[in-house]
């Protein structure tokens, strides 16, 4: 398999200290969670890559040039098994590549102290996130903490939630006890499949309670628009899914639009130059956090 794109680009373009080479990998779909605010497709939260397709996507990985940081997500992706017995691994032992993870914590406790061990060194962000209709604010705050002394040090954890319509009362005492734990607390507004969801009044006034009037990418994630601003998504950054297809951004990737190629069947090609955002909402703030959009989040110290 052929990959286009970064080779070719100057060395500048690498340059860590100004933005962080990332892939979000989809590594598989099955989720043992079922939220009803969630907006994946109950369709699309099945499956997971074979061993066959696990080697492939191992083999593209260990062809990327530079050190990326690798963030996996699922579904979930302690929920697949090969996540822990061979992926994890094959990334620490066998490319320069950082990895970082999103996941509800559900896992075992001792899987994640194992996953802790094999990552030190090489581990940039767990992104834990709370979803109060599969457990307590109280057990996920405990395995939490656990999880994070067992990390590297230089490590972060940040736990994550969804500001829930008619749950936000729940939400601000679940935050209190993340806080009180010594825990970092991001909240996201709810997406829908056609952009954010509209809160009544009354919420609207809670959820800003809770986000703050203007936060910044890394305090919140109100989903906003860098509409007209250069992006370097598709560049230095792109979402893969799992089973394979690469897009420059989630945004895109729902607009049928900057698609990459696949990992698993052909070539993937990158964009060789940053482009200005067309879309009216950004869903996720990796990239911003991660100094993909001009002149948001740079030397951002504290990414979700």
């Amino acid at each position: 398999m052929k990959l286009a794109g970064p080779r070719s680009l100057p060395k500048a373009a690498f340059r860590y200290a100004v933005r962080k080479p990332m892939i979000e990998w989809q590594v598989c779909g099955v989720c043992n969670y079922d939220c009803t605010y969630c907006i994946q497709s109950k369709k699309s939260r099945e499956g997971h890559p074979s061993p066959e397709e696990t080697e492939t996507f191992l083999k593209f990985f260990r062809g990327l040039p530079g050190a990326w940081e690798v963030k996996c997500s699922g579904g979930e992706p302690f929920a697949f098994r090969g996540f822990t017995r061979r992926i994890v691994p094959s990334l620490i032992d066998e490319t320069p590549h950082t990895i970082s993870t999103l996941t509800n914590l559900s896992a075992p406790l001792p899987v994640l102290l194992e996953f802790a061990e094999r990552t030190q060194g090489r581990l940039g962000i767990v992104s834990a996130s709370l979803h109060l209709e599969w457990t307590t604010p109280e057990e996920f705050v405990e395995k939490a903490v656990a999880l994070r002394e067992a990390m590297d040090p230089k490590a972060r954890l940040v736990v994550n939630e969804v500001l829930v319509p008619d749950r936000l009362e729940e939400v601000a005492r679940a935050r209190a006890l993340v806080e009180a734990a010594g825990l970092r607390w991001f909240p996201q507004v709810l997406k829908t499949k056609h952009g954010r969801f509209d809160y009544t009044p009354a919420d609207r006034a809670r959820v800003e309670a809770l986000t703050g009037s203007d936060p910044s990418p890394r305090e919140a994630n109100l989903a906003p628009s860098y509409q007209g601003r250069l992006c370097w998504t598709g560049v230095e950054y792109f979402v893969m899914t799992q089973r394979g297809e690469v897009w420059s951004c989630r945004t895109a990737r729902r607009h049928g639009q900057g698609f990459l190629g696949n990992a698993l069947t052909g070539e993937v090609v990158l964009r060789a130059a940053p482009k200005p955002c067309p879309y009216g909402i950004c869903p996720c703030t990796t990239p911003a956090n991660r100094g993909m959009i001009e002149g948001v989040g740079l030397g951002a110290r504290e990414e979700a």
